[in-house]
């Protein structure tokens, strides 16, 4: 494998020079020295730079070629340390040890690399293209474009590969004007050039600008063969942006083969699959299906986005059709239709194709066992779990954030535990596994373990952060230390969302702080934009109902701008029934009878009020009803944490 910072260009050229001098000079290389230099190339190749190394330190012959090649396994592998020493050690160097050691240096992120990188080039005795290249391209890629153009500009002779490298710079910058007018500046270009324009215009937002340029080069007629690149890139880029009309009309610019002969810019199966792709990503799967049957030649991507796009649009049966009437199905196309099916609540169809796999990969086991975990199948996820790991597949963030999730569900706080001791032995914990840790604890009730948690986050907390710790506070009552962490949260400039207002309500509700509340519900308005959901009504009329202000709750609920839900009225009821409000009870059980009509809930409560009261006739009317509607109790039922024993 070659250096990142040499182009192909580069290399043919490169190749060619070295192939060269050794063809002349191969009659005065002994046999064992060549035969030893494929021996160290092959090991290199193969990932084997030790035994590389200790076959090289056993030679008693070497040349220039046998110090370069063990080099190069050295850059090749980011050791820049070894490959130093073994470039100080060179009895002789040439032109392409010192640009092996040099494209080393500039590979490196950081300021010192790339000045040792400079220091080198600076030293060597000759310069060829390449070294130049080399240096601007490293400069570009560590963000020291002005440092890649004052070489650039001092270059003596430059080709086309230092033109696109210098342009590239530019681009990845930002410095759209700049790289537009060096592509404009251009002596020659090659298949690359204009590609690498589009390519960057579009990374860019620059999608008109990166249309309007593809369409004045094509007209100038310089390398017309070499358009087809370009067109499928920018059809690409105009598909990830939803421009699918703009897409269409540049794929069909592009002509189709008619008399048998091959000609470069013609349609291929890139640009087929990047148009239906656009057609896909605003699900406009009619297009898709049509372009789908017009091709000539497919290949597995192409089957793959058909598949994929009709899971999107959750039409399974269309997208199992497309997966039967492929020849051989990969592993992603398997683990689409299991996402489907998935996604749509089908876990035994999902298990079924899950089973039928000739081969498994990681984001198999993950899709079934969030899969899952959003389904409510918490004990399967975990027996799969244990599947997974007897299969020696290693699970990952995404697999250990779906069995937090589950342990949360199930406030299975023994399990979650074991989960954490897992993720700090496999895996570097990101914000989505921290968050779930936090979240688990605190749904479990452990929320000294969640602080614990929430503070080894330090920089790294975002928003979900605070308001998982947040809640948990909020939900187990206790209400100070939820209120300090919103006013710590201020402090840090983290802003608020709807869901960071929902908790600091409820904390302010399970604490009684009537005041508090109705300030903290104006502030999420006045001073952070936010519009009030249902929840927030919810959570307010709580705040007012627990103090005994049941008019007020009342006055809110009325003049609540949507329609209140039952969790609006759920907050109501409960204030009525500890203030003993019977009259108001009855309002909120009649609306929540209506909200949900096969629940007993709002019966028995108000039954329970009426029997409190002495109420006895109002009292058996209730008992009536839920007789008449074929109401019965719900029977009381506890969670514990059985750790799926």
């Amino acid at each position: 494998m070659l250096p990142r910072l040499w182009s192909r260009r580069e290399f043919e050229f490169y190749g060619n020079r070295v192939f060269s001098t050794l063809r002349t000079s191969l009659s005065q290389v002994p046999p064992e020295v060549l035969s030893a230099n494929k021996k160290i190339t092959a090991l290199i190749r193969s990932g084997r730079l030790d035994d590389a190394r200790e076959f090289f330190d056993g030679l008693r012959q070497r040349n220039t070629v046998t110090w370069n090649s063990m080099l190069s396994g050295y850059v090749k592998r980011r050791e820049i340390a070894k490959a130093r020493l073994l470039f100080d050690e060179m009895p002789n160097r040439d032109l392409v040890s010192w640009n092996l050691i040099i494209s080393g240096y500039m590979s490196c992120r950081g300021r010192r690399y790339v000045e040792e990188g400079r220091y080198l080039f600076d030293k060597m005795p000759e310069r060829g293209v390449v070294s130049w290249n080399t240096m601007i391209s490293g400069y570009a890629k560590n963000g020291r474009v002005d440092d890649a153009f004052r070489l650039f500009d001092t270059m003596p002779e430059k080709n086309v590969v230092t033109w696109n490298a210098m342009i590239t710079g530019f681009l990845d910058d930002g410095r759209v004007k700049r790289a537009c007018d060096l592509f404009r500046a251009m002596p020659e270009r090659d298949a690359a050039s204009l590609s690498v324009m589009v390519s960057g215009l579009i990374e860019n937002d620059y999608l008109d600008e990166a249309g309007k340029l593809l369409l004045e080069y094509g007209e100038v007629g310089e390398g017309r063969d070499d358009l087809i690149r370009a067109y499928n890139t920018l059809i690409a880029g105009y598909g990830r942006k939803g421009r699918v009309w703009d897409a269409r009309r540049l794929f069909d610019k592009i002509p189709l083969s008619s008399d048998g002969r091959k000609s470069k810019f013609e349609r291929n199966v890139v640009s087929w699959n990047s148009m239906i792709m656009a057609y896909v990503k605003v699900r406009d799967m009619a297009s898709a299906t049509e372009l789908f049957n017009a091709m000539e030649s497919r290949d597995i991507f192409t089957w793959n986005t058909m598949i994929s796009g009709y899971v999107n649009a959750s039409d399974m049966e269309a997208a199992v059709k497309f997966f039967f009437d492929m020849k051989t199905p990969d592993v992603f196309s398997w683990n689409s239709i299991i996402s489907g099916y998935a996604r749509a609540g089908k876990m035994k169809l999902a298990l079924d194709f899950f089973q039928r796999m000739p081969q498994k990969n990681r984001i198999s086991w993950n899709t079934m066992i969030a899969g899952y975990e959003k389904n409510g199948g918490f004990k399967e996820a975990v027996e799969l779990f244990v599947c997974m790991q007897a299969e020696g597949e290693k699970p990952d963030r995404h697999t250990l954030s779906s069995l937090l999730s589950i342990c949360a569900e199930c406030a299975a706080h023994h399990t979650g535990m074991q989960i954490h001791q897992l993720v700090s032995k496999i895996v570097i914990p990101d914000n989505p596994v921290y968050n779930s840790l936090i979240t688990m604890y605190a749904k479990c009730g452990a929320i000294s373990e969640a602080r614990t948690v929430f503070d080894e986050m330090e920089s790294q907390k975002n928003v979900i952060s605070w308001n998982a710790m947040i809640g948990g506070y909020a939900s187990h009552g206790f209400a100070r230390e939820a209120l300090e962490l919103f006013e710590s949260m201020k402090c840090f400039k983290v802003k608020p969302t709807y869901i960071t207002f929902i908790s600091v309500l409820s904390a302010c509700a399970h604490g009684g702080l009537v005041g508090e509340g109705r300030s903290y519900f104006k502030s999420m308005v006045e001073d952070f934009g936010i519009k009030p959901r249902v929840e927030h009504f919810s959570s307010l009329v709580d705040v007012v109902g627990r103090h005994g202000k049941l008019e007020e709750a009342m006055d809110i609920v009325n003049s609540l701008p949507v329609e209140p839900d039952k969790a609006v009225w759920g907050a109501l009821m409960g204030a009525c029934r500890v203030h003993n409000n019977v009259e108001l009870a009855r309002i909120a059980a009649q609306a929540l009878m209506k909200l949900e009509p096969e629940s007993s809930g709002p019966y028995v409560l108000l039954y329970n009020m009426y029997a409190d009261a002495e109420r006895w006739n109002d009292a058996d009317e209730i008992r009536i009803i839920m007789e008449k509607n074929k109401i019965k109790k719900e029977r009381g039922y506890s969670r514990v944490d059985s750790s799926y024993s």
